[in-house]
């Protein structure tokens, strides 16, 4: 087995892709000589899969198992069909689980009910079935979103949250596992890992939510977890962002050490800092920064390494006041510049057609400017689009459009 990368990096999709990827290796003939084509740019293109609140898939609770396998295999479908190659499958939603996990109870996206085996094995499944059609699976994990609601009575009477209460924080109506407790981190990390040691996933994915977005007048009562574990921190916020970059960076090491070659990456909203709060941060005036409401220190984990890619939700449209695509662009351009970090672009193909959306959005070619504009960025590898519902449906044509722009075969993912 060929290993490249940093973690000794082996597709399981590359050779099914090396397959369907024809004009990569195609010989053209002209004039009757042969001439190799020039081979396609690998580039990543992806589309998030979202299964919380049946987001994308299944499309509702309580499918039989045979239909929604059959819905995820038209998801998958639909990615060959737009000329994608990798699937960013959520199957850890809500502290629960879209496979047979001795750590946590089955997501009750799939069968409505919490901890019901819902007859197969969806992850299992999706795993095979891309590598069939030559698409990477990436498995999506929210690491401590509990539930989408506050009612812990609502949850299995299994559930780590319901043995471990000290464990829960309550806000905004939702649950949340603390990200200040050490046996929290720990525990959210071998609940993940446990699928990375079963199956043949291609990387490891987090989204965005890290400590929860600020709700108005509520307060994350981590009051007691801080007391104990924050000693030596010049505040609360300075040890928050080191419990999460402790997260980050122990969960890449366990990563490489339970299946070397699996990739890390983590799609954070877009903005890091205003330049107004930081003089290293993006010509942006954003209501959100990750640095300080999330207590997510993205730069850093670029910048040391931590991550294989990020893939920044940059959902705004060219010309948006407060966070211009065109100007977050180069600001996560230059930052991979010189890293080892691949860089990809979060797309919001879901506002394009949406009429609550600014004027741009309802302009079918807005999306494929993004693309067009990105391609002047050298350290752009790629985009990925949210979610797999509107790659299928194509409210106004502009997946279309980006496909017919720029996708004009299939290509592998950058290595």
């Amino acid at each position: 087995m060929t290993q490249i990368g940093r973690r000794g990096f082996m597709a399981s999709a590359a050779g099914a892709l090396a397959a369907a990827t024809v004009a990569g290796d195609a010989v053209a003939v002209t004039g009757g000589a042969e001439q190799r084509r020039r081979t396609p740019r690998r580039e990543f293109r992806g589309m998030w899969l979202a299964t919380v609140t049946n987001r994308d898939w299944p499309s509702k609770t309580g499918l039989t198992a045979a239909q929604q396998r059959t819905e995820l295999l038209a998801h998958l479908d639909t990615a060959v069909a737009r000329r994608l190659n990798t699937v960013v499958l959520q199957v850890r939603p809500t502290a629960d689980a879209l496979w047979p996990s001795p750590y946590e109870p089955w997501s009750q996206y799939l069968s409505g009910t919490q901890g019901t085996n819902p007859g197969w094995d969806p992850l299992g499944t999706a795993v095979h079935e891309a590598h069939r059609r030559g698409l990477e699976l990436h498995a999506w994990f929210n690491p401590y979103r509990i539930a989408v609601h506050a009612d812990p009575s609502r949850l299995i009477a299994t559930h780590p949250a319901r043995l471990n209460p000290h464990w829960v924080v309550p806000y905004g109506g939702k649950l949340y596992y603390n990200p200040g407790i050490p046996e929290v981190r720990a525990f959210v990390q071998t609940a993940m890992l446990d699928a990375v040691r079963r199956y043949a996933i291609d990387a490891v994915h987090f989204d965005d939510y890290f400590y929860p977005y600020p709700v108005a007048g509520q307060t994350f009562d981590d009051d007691a977890a801080f007391a104990r574990y924050g000693a030596g921190f010049s505040s609360r916020a300075a040890w928050r962002r080191n419990n999460i970059d402790l997260l980050v960076q122990e969960m890449s090491q366990r990563i490489g050490a339970t299946r070397p070659g699996v990739r890390f990456g983590i799609s954070p909203f877009a903005v890091w800092r205003n330049i107004a709060t930081d003089p290293l941060g993006s010509d942006t005036r954003a209501g959100v920064q990750t640095y300080d409401d999330l207590h997510a220190d993205t730069r850093k984990w670029v910048l040391r390494g931590w991550i294989d890619h990020v893939v920044p939700q940059v959902y705004w449209n060219i010309g948006f006041p407060a966070a211009d695509y065109a100007k977050l662009l180069p600001w996560w351009d230059e930052l991979v510049r010189e890293t080892d970090v691949d860089l990809y672009i979060g797309e919001a193909l879901y506002k394009a057609g949406d009429p609550a959306q600014p004027a741009a959005w309802q302009d079918p070619a807005e999306l494929s400017r993004h693309l067009t504009l990105a391609r002047s960025y050298p350290g752009v590898r790629g985009h990925c689009f949210f979610s797999a519902k509107e790659v299928g449906a194509d409210r106004n044509g502009a997946m279309a459009r980006v496909v017919a722009d720029h996708y004009p075969s299939r290509v592998r993912p950058p290595r």
